[in-house]
């Protein structure tokens, strides 16, 4: 009996569904999810993939593949959304939109822990005590803020420990960037006075700031404190040439995200500009991966609750498209807040001008990517008639490894696509063959590519995903080639091409032959495009490879034989460390004054005893 599929199995489903809300998934043959939707009413929903006629090609598509489908019902269409959004970045499916871009965003934090705050670039989890402001939307947005507080309130941005480890001032106060809070050139009570300056310049209350310094300016200079009527003049001048030069300050917006979305072709950019405290702290566009045929409304929902599912959205967002759902995403965002998020379409006005902006931004950001991918893919092209391939590569996968002298060996493994670089895909190989000679090029990526490849014919035997490559580049000549070809016909993989860059006639970059298995080697054109791009392809893998050794060997250098102690954390280390000065004085310490340390144990004393004089 043939297995149904398509809206036949579908029409099935419905006689045990009800209408109630849900999420649903819909799964191919070989069980990998296509596509995760909600619905208020299951039921009515789901009805409508059971149609066979009537829907777009995408969806057509997607109905045709379906093999199975899983149901979850929810108490509210609100849980539905939230579940379904959460299957998404945990699933990935195929024809769901996703947001492909998860890094966090840097804030400003102002630490509360001294009694001189330190004011520096944070990133991560707020869990340091002090004021957080924020998103900036990258580091050069965030430098640059700081570099203004610097100039106009003179905060410290040192660690705590250099602050007690100053005899003198740094050269930040010569040049007029720091009140030198270390050494006692200002008080406890004026620098708190900086602070809260900075604060509300960090808030958007410069206007109120700039009044009170020329206040204070005119009390010192008729006290004939003409010195500190100068340094106020200063900060006043900085002051006013920070406002001067920051960019789309809009008066009548004081916290909000600009979102505006551009489709073109198939593709998309969002472009979001953070603007708090009456400033813009900067824009970044996203690329979100469609499943064909969405509507801008359907993008910009997916967008909206992928992109504030790890991040507080502002009070209020203003888009350049409704929402599929515009007061149920509403909802959903003032909930994670824990306050009341407005979502607007602004039709006129200053807001009106800051999303035609931000829509100019993504229009053209689109455009620009557009054509880097129309040449990459024409690079990629090259690729394949250079090499013979039978389809053209849509993932490369370039390998190198370094070493000195055999020590600290480490892999590296770089990607490349019709987007350029996939840097989420790179991967390092610590090398853990004990029977690698030191030196052994051949042995290390034999290691390389034996995990690379077992894991992937673990993960993924039926070549579903596209984390299967269709071309290896290799630095190296034919005895590299030979030994890649060897170890995946081991492995049973003998399908994908691999190709090696040797230096060629006297090692000269431009002069580089390519060897293939069993074929002799050739040499592409001094001028050929494809040349550059395959030599910035390995340069870009030694590049990996050689800053993944670097940070091993700096690892290794600073290591501490009491690490490898199991039971001896941070504080038993440190209480060590202070008893006998060094790591090697602990190394050659007797039991009895191991025993005399605060804090360790009879059986603590003879595990690092033990350690270090192993029993025969």
């Amino acid at each position: 009996m043939t297995q149904k599929t398509g809206h036949a199995l579908i029409h099935d489903y419905l006689r045990s569904l009800d209408a109630s809300p849900g999420v649903y998934r819909m799964l191919d043959a070989q069980g990998a999810v296509l596509y995760v939707g909600k619905a208020r009413d299951l039921k009515a929903r789901v009805s409508n993939y059971a149609r066979p006629s009537g829907h777009s090609g995408r969806i057509a598509r997607m109905i045709r593949d379906t093999a199975s489908m899983m149901f979850l019902t929810t108490r509210t269409e609100t849980e539905a959304l939230l579940l379904e959004q959460n299957l998404i970045k945990q699933l990935k499916p195929r024809y769901n939109v996703l947001l492909r871009d998860d890094k966090s965003f840097p804030n400003i934090l102002v630490a509360k822990v001294h009694d001189f705050p330190q004011i520096k670039k944070h990133r991560g989890a707020k869990s340091e005590k002090g004021d957080y402001y924020g998103p900036f939307a990258s580091a050069g947005a965030v430098n640059r803020t700081l570099n203004q507080l610097q100039r106009v309130f003179l905060l410290r941005n040192c660690t705590d420990s250099t602050f007690e480890s100053r005899t003198r001032p740094c050269l930040l106060y010569q040049i007029k960037r720091c009140s030198a809070p270390c050494v006692g050139r200002i008080s406890k009570e004026d620098y708190a006075a900086l602070v809260r300056d900075a604060e509300r310049f960090l808030q958007g209350r410069s206007t109120d700031i700039q009044a009170t310094l020329a206040l204070e300016m005119n009390e010192a200079a008729e006290a004939m404190e003409y010195e500190r009527a100068a340094a106020l003049r200063d900060r006043i001048k900085a002051l006013t040439a920070v406002q001067s030069v920051q960019a789309v300050n809009p008066r009548g917006v004081a916290e909000a995200d600009i979102v505006a979305l551009h489709m073109e072709g198939g593709q998309a950019c969002v472009q979001v500009f953070f603007i708090r405290g009456n400033q813009s702290w900067g824009n970044r566009d996203f690329y979100p991966r469609l499943g064909g045929a969405e509507s801008p409304d359907e993008v910009v929902q997916a967008f909206l609750l992928q992109f504030y599912d790890d991040k507080p959205p502002p009070r209020q967002i203003l888009l350049s498209h409704f929402a599929e759902d515009p007061e149920l995403t509403a909802e959903v965002l003032s909930q994670r807040a824990g306050r009341k998020v407005e979502i607007l379409v602004p039709q006129r006005g200053e807001k009106f001008e800051l999303v035609a902006n931000a829509l100019r931004n993504a229009r053209e950001s689109l455009a620009r990517r557009m054509s880097e991918s129309a040449a990459q893919a024409r690079l990629l092209e090259g690729v394949g008639e250079a090499f013979g391939l039978p389809v053209v590569p849509r993932r490369i996968e370039i390998y190198d490894n370094s070493h000195i002298m055999g020590t600290n060996a480490v892999g590296g493994m770089v990607v490349a696509g019709p987007e350029g670089f996939i840097k989420s895909q790179y991967r390092k190989f610590n090398i853990k063959g004990t029977e690698i000679t030191p030196g052994d090029d051949f042995g290390m990526m034999k290691e390389m590519l034996t995990r690379r490849f077992q894991r992937l014919l673990k993960e993924d035997p039926d070549r579903q995903t596209e984390a299967w490559p269709d071309l290896l580049l290799i630095d190296g000549g034919a005895g590299q080639v030979s030994a890649v070809d060897g170890i995946l016909a081991d492995l049973g993989v003998e399908d994908i091409p691999v190709v090696g860059i040797a230096k060629g006639v006297d090692r000269d970059q431009g002069k580089e032959e390519f060897h293939r298995p069993g074929q002799r080697p050739f040499a592409l054109r001094m001028n050929d495009p494809v040349l550059y791009f395959i030599q910035r392809l390995r340069d870009e893998a030694h590049r990996w490879a050689i800053g993944t050794h670097r940070a091993k060997r700096a690892k290794s250098v600073m290591a501490n034989p009491l690490d490898e102690i199991v039971g001896i954390g941070a504080a038993r280390k440190r209480a060590l460390l202070a008893h006998f000065g060094s790591a090697k004085a602990v190394s050659r310490a007797g039991l009895a004054d191991l025993l005399a340390v605060e804090g360790i144990s009879a059986a603590m004393a003879q595990k690092v005893h033990d350690h270090f004089h192993p029993r025969g």
